[in-house]
């Protein structure tokens, strides 16, 4: 008897994120459609996290698969060291239109780990082709998280996602996320620390893989002025806070100092294809132009800049700033506004909270955290109402695609109070 998709995913395939021992059964996933995941059995399920954060429009947009249909059609791909093409041409003067006007080079990458091992590696060899070897000293932020590199790591909250590897990162000061407690403490710290600090590297409003930890925009521009003050570069991740998901185009709007650098990934591409961008202002781009070839960035990937992958967050970029989509956003933020003012005072839900299109609480415990098995428990009784989720630990969250209905929202909304009063359904 031939053996099911299951059967061969079990005899083939290492899953990210994943005790194989004690994992319950895979989603065996065949197609895709709007808000909609379909299995095996063609049972629907509501995306409820956006596959990871990525997908923006709904699956299987057809827009953005024409552009790929298209653009597969005319250049698959071709090394991007000593050749430019059309789509990544094409993107970067659409995307640098709508970042801060301070940004002006974009440098194309795969993923969200890259983008963030490319924003240290450039903000580091700043430094060093400027012939300064004081500035040596890293801020981030406890409860952060910027990826699985070991760069990307080093910058990341000490925990379950860095503690194998925790002997070999380097050394980062870190600082709690700000609020009207702790702002003078450490904006002491990095007054302490100005004529050394290279760069500080922050998630802009919400740490993701954190546990949604929200924290406000009044608190960290002042961080931000802090930094800018000692020169050192400052290096936004929006690898998931771009393109809309925090209400505006990207949280660094949010506050009046910008950054140097933005790292930009998951819903680039719509949540069609990989893809990445470390962005950076003309200062530190001018810093790397030299006769000494040694001052040349040596960093770069065999798929740098993939033309398909161009096209696709090319279109995904056209929907994005297409009035509809900006209606939606509004609309998602409201409606989870509305669902958080309802609920703010029912003891089921700790620290619900929301900011455009995220919203969270935790269960069980009024901290994140990840090592729990509400996550399990949560995610069985979310396929059997037909809606897929993801939780961090304990924290539950949801981050619909844009094109999401009021009606596909009060689903979610249900089940979300089902969950945290424990009304379980099966």
């Amino acid at each position: 008897m031939p053996l099911n998709l299951l059967q061969r995913d079990k005899a083939t395939i290492w899953h990210p994120f994943t005790q194989h021992k004690t994992v319950l059964p895979f989603l065996p996933i065949v197609k895709a459609q709007g808000v909609y995941l379909y299995d095996d059995q063609n049972n629907a399920y509501i995306d409820a996290i956006s596959s990871w954060w990525t997908n923006l429009h709904g699956h299987s947009h057809p827009q953005i698969a024409q552009a790929i249909f298209t653009q597969a059609n005319t250049l698959a791909h071709v090394m991007f060291a000593g050749i430019t093409h059309p789509p990544a041409v094409q993107f970067a003067e659409a995307l640098l239109k709508i970042l801060p006007n301070n940004l002006s080079k974009i440098f194309y990458s795969d993923n969200g780990s890259t983008a963030v091992e490319v924003a240290i590696k450039m903000a580091l060899q700043y430094w060093q082709n400027k012939n300064i070897t004081t500035r040596n000293k890293i801020i981030a932020f406890n409860g952060s998280y910027h990826g699985d590199s070991f760069g990307a790591m080093s910058v990341s909250d000490r925990g379950a996602f860095t503690l194998p590897f925790a002997n070999y990162l380097f050394d980062v000061i870190f600082i709690d996320t700000p609020n009207a407690q702790n702002i003078n403490t450490l904006l002491h710290t990095i007054e302490t620390h100005k004529n050394n600090l290279a760069f500080f590297i922050y998630e802009p409003l919400v740490q993701g893989a954190g546990g949604m930890h929200i924290y406000e925009p009044q608190f960290l521009n002042p961080i931000l002025n802090a930094i800018k003050q000692t020169e050192a570069i400052i290096i936004a991740d929006e690898v998931m806070t771009g393109f809309g998901r925090t209400g505006k185009l990207f949280a660094s709007e949010y506050m009046p100092i910008k950054p140097d650098i933005i790292c930009l990934s998951k819903g680039i591409t719509g949540g069609n294809l990989p893809l990445a961008v470390t962005v950076c202002s003309q200062h530190i781009y001018n810093a790397f132009l030299a006769d000494n070839i040694l001052q040349t960035f040596f960093h770069g990937h065999s798929y740098t800049a993939n033309p398909i992958a161009c096209a696709a967050a090319l279109a995904s970029m056209q929907l994005l700033l297409n009035p509809t989509t900006a209606t939606n956003i509004t609309v998602i933020a409201q409606l989870h506004q509305a669902f958080v003012a309802q609920h703010i005072n029912n003891k089921a839900f700790c620290n619900l909270r929301c900011l455009g299109t995220i919203l969270a609480f935790e269960i069980d415990n009024t901290t994140h955290n990840y090592v729990n098995k509400i996550k399990e428990e949560t995610i069985e009784q979310g396929l059997q109402a037909g809606i897929f989720l993801r939780p961090l630990g304990n924290t539950i969250y949801i981050m619909p695609p844009y094109c999401i209905t009021q009606k596909q929202l009060q689903i979610l909304y249900n089940f979300l109070l089902k969950v945290a009063t424990k009304q379980y359904i099966f």
